[in-house]
């Protein structure tokens, strides 16, 4: 078989009953399957089976461990155990009122953060015109007005609110006046965010060194 560009969604239960190749199978110019026998699994179990019995193929190789396990980075080479306790410390995580985004990352935090819903994304592209601690004010491009309507949008932003867990949401503007901003950008950063990505904690300044010609 060759693989399409066709994307379904399946759910838990359904992908049981499809035999699914993992994303990084080797593959050819025209999209078939390169090996003799293709590293799958079906209902749960991990197989190896011929690409004629293949019916899915993964798109991405992240999307087999959760939006959790895949923040840790290098995570194929931590221990189970180890991954897991990050995981799920990575919940219990209390917001920071200057977070920064992680030094070393895996390149997904800027999705997470959006798909948060803390930030801020412009509903349509423009100018910033006006720029405070409150609210961000956008010069809607010519081509994206829809006549009649002004062509500004006003982004509230919230100001130290208390969450449901007690912990603090502020949103602080990230763009300055001037900027031009397109649809989809990030014009503030929300609870746990750095400029756009996630921001969980700090990045620690940790040193080495001898102590008495003792090497540790």
């Amino acid at each position: 078989g060759r693989v399409s560009e066709q994307i379904d969604y399946l759910s838990a239960i359904e992908e049981s009953h499809y035999v699914i190749a993992q994303a990084n199978a080797a593959l050819d110019e025209e999209g078939r399957f390169v090996d003799d026998l293709v590293a799958c699994r079906e209902a749960g179990e991990t197989m190896l089976t011929a690409p004629a019995n293949v019916h899915y193929m993964d798109v991405a190789p992240s999307q087999i461990v959760s939006v959790a396990a895949s923040l840790i980075p290098f995570l194929e080479h931590d221990d189970a155990n180890r991954a897991l306790m990050g995981a799920n410390m990575q919940r219990q995580a209390v917001p920071c009122l200057r977070p920064e985004k992680p030094v070393v990352g895996t390149g997904i935090e800027r999705t997470v953060a959006v798909d948060s819903g803390t930030t801020v994304q412009a509903l349509r592209g423009g100018l910033v015109d006006h720029v405070d601690a409150e609210r961000v004010v956008i010069r809607v491009n010519d081509e994206e007005n829809v006549a009649g309507e002004v062509g500004v949008d006003i982004y509230n932003l919230i100001k130290y609110t208390r969450s449901n867990q007690n912990t603090n949401i502020n949103q602080r503007p990230i763009v300055k006046r001037g900027d031009r901003v397109a649809k989809g950008d990030v014009l503030a950063d929300g609870a746990s965010t750095d400029l756009g990505e996630l921001a969980l904690g700090q990045n620690m300044l940790i040193a080495f060194m001898p102590w008495n010609g003792y090497h540790f």
